[in-house]
């Protein structure tokens, strides 16, 4: 009985440490197939995620940039002296889309109209200074853009400005 015992102890022993291995063995296997396929979407993610944004940006038609002159603008400003202060403007309206200018042409006597009732209502102070020149430009933008929407104006240009 010694020898059964003796092999039931061998076999008894034996059967855990070869299911404590496999377990072992299975175990790394299963972390190193998670670290790869991590270390996959990773480097897929870092590498090839931003080409694909490029790639997409890339098809656009680039913009075609539209010059319109506006007819000169001249307005006696608001002045509390005797003296009368006036405002000669010449501007154009920058737009992207060259079909639009036949619709600028029909919107013209309103963009004009909303520049003179605007124009008329300021003080030759508040056109002082670069600070005063970007405030009545961007006026004057906000403007233009109300009076011919659904059309878009991008940038109203001074090309003369002169304050008497």
């Amino acid at each position: 009985m010694s020898d059964d015992s003796e092999g039931q102890a061998e076999d008894g022993e034996g059967a855990p440490k070869k299911r404590g291995k496999r377990a072992i063995v299975i175990i790394a296997a299963v972390v190193l197939v998670l670290l790869l396929v991590g270390g996959g979407g990773a480097a897929y993610f870092l590498l090839f995620a931003g080409k694909s944004e490029e790639a997409e940006v890339k098809p656009e038609a680039p913009k075609v940039t539209v010059f319109y002159d506006l007819p000169d603008i001249l307005v006696n400003l608001n002045s509390t002296g005797r003296q009368a202060s006036y405002l000669k403007l010449k501007v154009a309206l920058e737009h992207n889309d060259p079909l639009s200018t036949p619709k600028l042409n029909e919107l013209l006597p309103r963009v004009i109209d909303n520049f003179q009732i605007y124009l008329r209502e300021l003080r030759p102070d508040d056109l002082v200074g670069s600070a005063g020149l970007y405030r009545l430009k961007e006026e004057l933008l906000i403007r233009v853009n109300q009076a011919v929407a659904p059309l878009k104006i991008n940038d109203v240009l001074f090309k003369e400005m002169l304050i008497q």
